[in-house]
Parts: structure tokens; sequence; C-alpha cells
């Protein structure tokens, strides 16, 4: 689908019909687990749960309970739950290694044919297949791409986001010279720390699925070329918050929030955290462009994920497909998307929000899939990710890159 043609998605449910699919019996959706009578929906955004309330009171074929894990839990823990068939009635999924896992435990029910998959974008939920079936939906489309405060970054007398690597590192030492922190990055949560990754790749890789590659043994960590991009975190370095290499990613966010640091390193997905925290001034995302821009193929990262699924192991298969059915439905995805400040992969969903209006320009920007999600074993993406860490923390990228490939070697 041409990059142009994401503009459909910022068009369609009238405001009227987003109000109405907010009105409804009131359902209680804050336990931990579904009563008999209940359907469990399991997913690790604690952040939605609010928003997700709304919707629930306007879905009358189940009373829906909320199963809400933290995001590094439910990537652990989450198919071991599902396999029960008591948790996760209908749940969610990330792209990659989670999607993969839960589909080799036979776990996720066939969606292909279901009338629902109509209303979303083909080319959008395509991480949500597999062996041609459509065995998922993938419920958000977000940028996986620095947050930055265009006011800070203006006040540094920069008006436009660099084109090159060099431009990005003037900015740095622009914003560092105004006292503010430039980068704030969550270098000690495992689920966030590698979400600067993406973009220090996509310009920096041979091609496209040039990370994956590392796991099936075609590159390695130790090649010229990711080594370029552990030096350049090596350069990155200095312009993080002290400690970052121990920084959860709510003090990163913080930090971001409070006005102290102008780019927040993780995605738009955090968006919604930043308002809650008070942040009044303007969102926008800006990317390292990490060669010259000659060469330079993309300016930033998006992602499809949330995969939105029926549990093969659950008694309440009926019920849990008419909820994916209702979160579908463009007037909902719209509840959700304009509470939540995350664009869906919905078809013709009207945006309200004012960030989601500020960064759909990026719709059509040239940004590539996430590349961090190539990855099918998350030990091998944790080698990968730690290299940056413990580079960021002082070990020369020569030295990181040999301790990671021995890890790679031996959990490949």
């Amino acid at each position: 689908m041409n990059r142009r043609d994401l503009l459909r998605l910022a068009t369609g449910a009238s405001a009227a019909s987003l109000l109405a699919a907010c009105a409804g019996p009131g359902g209680d959706s804050g336990d931990k687990s579904a009563t008999s009578d209940g359907l469990s929906f399991a997913h690790w955004r604690a952040e939605d749960k609010e928003v997700f309330e709304k919707i629930i009171a306007g879905f009358t074929a189940a009373k829906v309970q909320q199963d809400i894990s933290p995001s590094n839990d439910y990537q652990s823990t989450a198919l071991q739950k599902l396999r029960g068939g008591s948790v996760g009635d209908a749940f969610t999924a990330f792209r990659g290694a989670q999607f993969l896992d839960i589909a080799k435990a036979g776990v996720w029910t066939d969606l292909t044919g279901q009338a629902l998959i109509q209303r979303y974008e083909p080319a959008l939920i395509t991480a949500g297949a597999q062996d041609g079936k459509q065995l998922g939906v993938p419920y958000q489309l977000v940028f996986n791409t620095p947050l930055a405060n265009t006011d800070l970054i203006g006040k540094a007398g920069v008006n436009a986001a660099p084109k090159d690597w060099d431009g990005f590192l003037s900015l740095l030492d622009k914003l560092k010279s105004q006292g503010v922190t430039p980068i704030a990055w969550p270098g000690g949560d495992a689920a966030n720390a590698g979400q600067l990754l993406n973009v220090m790749v996509v310009n920096n890789a041979p091609s496209d699925d040039a990370l994956g590659k590392i796991e099936t043994g075609e590159h390695k960590v130790t090649d010229d070329w990711f080594l370029t991009v552990l030096k350049q975190y090596q350069q990155l370095a200095p312009y993080f918050q002290t400690g970052a290499t121990g920084t959860s990613s709510d003090a990163a966010l913080a930090l971001f929030a409070q006005g102290k640091a102008a780019l927040l390193a993780t995605g738009s997905f955090q968006v919604a955290g930043v308002r809650k925290l008070g942040a009044a001034f303007p969102i926008d995302l800006l990317a390292p462009i990490t060669t010259t821009a000659d060469k330079a193929k993309y300016e930033g990262v998006f992602n499809a994920t949330f995969i939105l699924g029926v549990n093969a192991k659950s008694a309440k298969q009926d019920a849990a497909r008419a909820w994916i059915e209702h979160l579908s439905d463009p007037a909902v995805a719209g509840v959700y998307a304009n509470g939540t400040a995350q664009h869906v992969t919905v078809k013709g969903v009207e945006y309200t929000n004012a960030d989601l209006k500020a960064l759909a320009p990026w719709l059509t920007r040239r940004t590539a899939l996430a590349p961090r999600f190539q990855f099918s074993n998350l030990d091998v993406r944790g080698a990968v990710e730690n290299a940056t860490v413990q580079v960021a923390g002082g070990k020369s990228p020569e030295e990181a890159a040999e301790a990671a490939q021995k890890v790679i070697d031996q959990k490949r």
C-alpha cells in the first residue's frame, strides 16, 4: 500500500458516532480475572484502562474484565496464562517473537474470512498473519521514533529536523548548552531501552531485514555496519541523562514531561502518558538520521502491534470474537485512538485528538517497519540490545559486540 493511502485512516466516523460508542450500561473491568459469566481481556496497556472501560460500557454481549500486566511481565508470562484458557479469552500480543510463540502453541483462533478483517487496512495487519491465515489483527499504528518537545528545540535555535548525523549531534550540543538533557533514554527498562535501536539501525543496515539476519547467522553484531551503530551510541552517551543505563521507562517519561529533556527515545505510544503528567508543550517526532542526507532511506520508524486475538483454549470464543468485532468498529476504534493518543489500523477512523492531528504528517513520511521486532528469539534480541546499553555505560563498541555475539551464538 502506498504510504499516502494511510491518510484514509484519518477520515470517517463522525463525532456523534464516537459518543454513541461510549454510551451504554456500566461494566466492571478492574479485576484481574474474569467471573464465571465474564470475559477476560488480557493486555499490557495499563495506561489505556480508563479508555477501555468507556468502550466496555458500550459492549452488551458480555461483561468484560481487563487482565492487565506490565509489558515486561506480559512478554514473558502471557503465553503460560493463555494456555490455561481461564485468562485472556480475548487477548493481545506483541509483533514478532510473542506472536510467533503463541502461534506455535496453537492459542490463536483463525480469523481468516471473518467480516471484521475487512475493517482494517490490509497492509497494516500483515504482522497478525502466518501461513496464509489471519490469526490476529494489529490494532495500534505507532511510531517507534523519539518524541520531541518542539518548544525546547525551537529555543535551541533549530527550526527543522536535522537531515544527517552531524546535524543531529549539533542539535544535541545546542540543547545541552541550554541546560536541558538532550535525550531521556530508559536504558534500564528492557521493554523500552531497545526502542531507540529501531531508528539507529534503519539507515545504517545493509538491508531492511538485517537485524533478523543476526539471528539466523547471516549477519553478526561484530560486522562493520552494526559496529557503526554501537559507535554512534557511544557518541550519544554524553547526551543521555545521568544514570541512563539504570533509568526506568517511567522516570525517563517524567523527565521529558517535566520539560527537563528535549527528546524521549521511545515512541508515540507514550504521548498519552506524557499528557497525563500534565505536559502542555507541543510534541512532534524526531529521529536521528545516522548517515549523510543522501544515504538516508527513512525519516523514522512505525510499527503495527497490539495484536488482537481470540484464545483457542477459551470456552468463551463467541463472546471473545464479538468483543474483537466491537473494537474493530470505526467509531469504537476512534474512541480508543483519540483517548489513548495512538493511531489505529482500522479504516475510516476520525482523529480528533490534538496530538494525533499533529503527528498525522508521519502517516505519509518515509518510515520503516520497526526492525527490532524481526527477532523471533528474545534471548538473541536481548543480547543485541544489551550491547547498546553496555556501550552507553562505557564499554567499547568492540568489546560489547564480541560479548553479545558469544551469547547470540549460544542461543541460536
